[in-house]
């Protein structure tokens, strides 16, 4: 079959050789808890604080708002869980928009079930919220506002800085998870005016199973898992020393490669969307053409399930998805396609390819090779293509 060409980065990236070789030693010699006073002990608690300096770094943080935790799902789940807990005295409305990730709607449908009111903001056909449907959202209950930095399946980036402007001068903790950004494209807490946000270390590079929460200082959030006094007293459980070094070391090195990285991926990016619109007719391009992460490409292929063409691209060495990787399993259309206007049958023949730091220009041009011949077999055998066509005709 030849070389394996990986476009699925949004679901997770392979982990840098560099960070493998950082979190190696705790995993072998230095395998102390970082609660302990001994030397070994001493030596992973140093390496942690070292890791959550270098997460700070990267997002212009104070080391003291980071805490570590296991992933982005459990970071979005702590702040809408850890906020309206804090704040349960002061309302019972939460607002969010109706693409977030899993990790923030199903926590809001389990507030709703408590008695919450809570507003999923519409988007326009690109993907945007609309900051004046945020700013009629909000009430003298409302407690959270949390919208994502840049959605994972079509890779529109939300105007957060705006959103934190608005949510500032109402006194709202506004969290926005940054699973998609962190790493690939600027992300500074100061500039954006968020209270909380969700990291997560296999997303750049790093191993899965470990990710962090920004907190800022002052902001009340309740603790989300309870048991000892690690993380501040914030978040129970023995640290993950070699995920949290590992984490630390993917920071460090996106801070000095995101530029460059960046500016090859979106070579390659606009290069696979150009060559798919020009070699395959009946395709739309799904989140915006311009404010868009530089790793993301997802477009809907009238009258193809996105099921076939993932599994035929497979069998040509090349990985794909047709969306959120959380969800492949379901027989749904995308949440998030459909809440951009798609009908069912364009949702069900997307394609999401999205890029890394090892793709190149031969692997673009190979998947430019494959991919049309896919869609145009696909098409052959579909009764819903063929009517389409047919009825073009007359």
């Amino acid at each position: 079959m030849g070389e394996l060409i990986y476009l699925d980065n949004a679901a997770t990236t392979p982990v840098d050789p560099e960070v493998l070789d950082a979190m190696l030693p705790y995993l072998k010699d230095k395998y102390g808890s970082a609660s302990t006073l001994y030397s070994i002990g001493r030596e992973a608690r140093e390496a942690v604080e070292t890791a959550r300096e270098q997460v700070a770094d990267l997002i212009n943080a104070q080391p003291e708002e980071i805490y570590f935790t296991g992933g982005g799902s459990e970071s979005d789940n702590w702040a809408v869980f850890g906020v309206t807990a804090a704040k349960e005295k002061k309302g019972n409305h939460i607002i969010t928009s109706k693409i977030e990730h899993h990790a923030i709607l199903e926590p809001f449908h389990t507030l709703e079930k408590k008695g919450y009111s809570a507003t999923f903001l519409n988007v326009d056909e690109n993907g945007f919220i609309s900051l004046d449907d945020l700013k009629n959202a909000i009430t003298d209950q409302t407690v959270l506002v949390t919208v994502m930095h840049a959605n994972n399946e079509i890779g529109t980036i939300e105007p957060v800085e705006e959103i934190g402007k608005i949510c500032r001068e109402k006194g709202i903790h506004f969290h926005t998870d940054t699973v998609q950004t962190i790493g690939h494209i600027p992300v500074d807490v100061e500039a954006i005016g968020c209270d909380s946000l969700a990291i997560s270390a296999h997303k750049l590079y790093g191993p899965k199973g470990v990710g962090a929460m920004y907190i800022r200082k002052g902001a009340r959030v309740d603790r989300f898992i309870r048991g000892g006094g690690q993380e501040n007293n914030r978040r129970a459980g023995t640290h993950n020393v070699p995920g949290i070094v590992a984490l630390g070391k993917a920071c460090e090195l996106a801070k000095g490669r995101m530029a460059e990285e960046a500016a090859q991926t979106i070579k390659l990016r606009d290069a696979l969307i150009a060559g798919v619109e020009a070699k395959i007719k009946d395709v739309k391009l799904n989140g915006d053409r311009i404010k868009r992460i530089p790793n993301n490409v997802n477009f809907s292929f009238t009258g193809v399930e996105g099921e076939s063409m993932i599994l035929l691209m497979d069998m040509n060495g090349i990985c794909v998805s047709s969306g959120s990787a959380c969800t492949s399993g379901s027989l749904d259309p995308s949440h998030v396609l459909m809440a951009l206007g798609l009908k069912h049958e364009q949702a069900h023949g997307s394609l999401r390819m999205t890029l890394g730091k090892e793709n190149t220009m031969e692997q673009i041009d190979k998947v430019l090779e494959v991919l049309p011949p896919i869609i145009d077999r696909l098409r052959q055998m579909s009764p819903i293509y063929a009517v389409g066509e047919q009825c073009e005709r007359e």
